[in-house]
């Protein structure tokens, strides 16, 4: 593991630790990645261009990212439809 997400993971730590030792709903343990990840999928979902995903995950293939943070759902589709038409 390099030695920034190693730094970002304890410091992730110390954050949980202290918040679980001061309230009663625990924070469960959540790594950098996964944040990153996220973030990634929330910035897919409000339309961010799946080229700028690619880097910020650092996938070599744009076919990894596609697969990741492309998912629709019946919702998905209807409201895209719905802007395409309106606009």
């Amino acid at each position: 593991m390099p030695m920034v997400a190693l730094h970002w993971e304890k410091y992730m730590q110390h954050i949980r630790e202290k918040y679980n030792r001061i309230y009663r709903q625990q924070m469960p343990a959540v790594t950098p990645h996964v944040y990153r990840h996220t973030f990634c999928f929330n910035m897919a979902k409000s339309g961010m261009n799946p080229k700028t995903l690619q880097y910020i995950m650092e996938h070599s293939d744009i076919s990894v990212t596609l697969n990741t943070y492309t998912h629709v759902d019946f919702d998905d589709a209807k409201s895209e439809l719905q802007r395409v038409m309106n606009g």
